[in-house]
């Protein structure tokens, strides 16, 4: 779920869901999202031809199993512009995105011009744009939107993908909006090998202050598994671990664990497969997991472990333009210069790089905190604009 601040995301995650996904306390205080929330559903299909999501039957009754067309999980990512990293750490993780546009704004808003450029530097194609708020607007905005929508994604990855008109806050055309998924964002081929790779989105501490220590349980780790399976008394290792300092001299050493228990939808499970989200329950020190302290780590079998960066060779593709930038100067995007500091999104994990070398498609990057990344891996970059970071491109990972 991705959009501009406001436009919807969260009240349509719950309207196909049934979860509310804004939990952090100054999330509910703001009235906008912070973090990645995080909400699983399933679509179904009835003999008459209707579709619907878990727990909206329209005959009124109970699910009927026969009827599934699938289990999905939904990230709905901040709209806000100052958390445009966080944004991107979802679009990392997924297999394609709902676009929202609320009808009673001007289309494109500044953070849905990102967010679709977000999009296509993750290289998600499978977009459906949802015309959200169309029942507090009259018919002839609600056709003036769409036309600003068909405008807007023209010449973009975007252009094409259908676009539903509905309500989120009285659930109007969601069977319209499902059906839309289901015909434009497949579900993956995924790689059924033995191994197995997850991104780490959150961490937490599920004791409760002065639980008392036989009661006390280890830390869990949630993300997407990217990669093959895993299974409850899998050995696993996270990196790029934890900080350890001797003398002068820093390294870091990755966590080494079990999986003691894996839950997805609501189910516990005895092993997860690549596509959707799941938690893991482990035995380590919930202190080490608490208030998303291992987001942005990358979870993996032992000897399957991507290697662990502290410096990258990129070859870079630089947009023209800052995605939302001003006209003339300040939007144009200029070469990077030796010693700047860019933010750097791999995955779900965020660090500050210093150019250290710069040429023609290529450039060095020191990083203040390593990432955990195959070669290959594609890595977004932003840069400082006065008081907040702007997308600029994104470089693939040499070596």
């Amino acid at each position: 779920m991705v959009g501009h601040v406001d436009h919807g995301k969260t009240t349509l995650t719950q309207a196909l869901s049934g979860t509310w996904t804004d939990t952090h306390s100054e999330e509910r205080k703001r009235g906008i999202s912070i973090k990645l929330g995080y909400a699983d559903t399933a679509f179904y299909k009835n003999k008459e031809g209707e579709y619907y999501a878990r727990g909206k039957n329209p005959d009124g009754g109970e699910d009927s199993e026969s009827d599934l067309l699938r289990v999905i999980s939904f990230v709905d990512a901040p709209g806000h512009e100052t958390l445009m990293a966080v944004m991107i750490s979802g679009a990392a993780i997924m297999d394609g995105a709902l676009l929202l546009v609320a009808a009673n704004e001007t289309c494109p808003q500044a953070q849905t011009r990102e967010h679709l450029a977000a999009l296509q530097i993750a290289g998600i194609e499978n977009i459906v744009v949802v015309q959200n708020k169309v029942d507090i607007v009259s018919k002839e905005r609600a056709i003036e939107s769409y036309q600003e929508i068909l405008s807007f994604i023209e010449g973009t990855i975007a252009e094409g993908s259908p676009i539903v008109p509905v309500s989120a806050h009285h659930d109007v055309n969601l069977d319209m909006l499902i059906q839309a998924i289901e015909d434009t964002i497949p579900s993956p081929s995924l790689d059924s090998e033995d191994k197995g790779l997850m991104y780490v989105a959150r961490s937490f501490d599920v004791n409760r202050p002065g639980s008392r220590p036989n009661k006390l349980r280890g830390g869990i780790i949630g993300g997407s598994i990217v990669e093959g399976s895993f299974s409850v008394g899998d050995s696993i290792l996270i990196a790029p671990g934890r900080r350890i300092s001797e003398g002068n001299k820093t390294r870091w050493e990755p966590l080494k664990t079990t999986i003691e228990n894996i839950q997805a939808g609501g189910l516990d499970l005895q092993s997860a497969h690549a596509g959707g989200l799941c938690g893991i329950a482990t035995p380590m020190d919930p202190m080490s997991t608490k208030a998303d302290d291992l987001s942005g780590q990358v979870m993996a079998k032992e000897g399957e472990l991507p290697p662990v960066w502290e410096s990258l060779d990129l070859e870079l593709e630089l947009l023209d333009k800052m995605v939302s930038g001003g006209e003339g100067e300040e939007g144009v995007v200029k070469p990077l210069q030796t010693n700047e500091m860019l933010m750097v999104n791999s995955a779900t994990a965020t660090s500050v790089g210093t150019v250290s070398s710069s040429k023609k498609g290529e450039a060095r990057l020191a990083l203040r905190l390593p990432i955990c990344a195959k070669k290959g891996s594609r890595i977004t970059l932003s840069r400082r604009v006065g008081a907040r970071w702007r997308l600029i491109g994104h470089g693939t990972i040499k070596g």
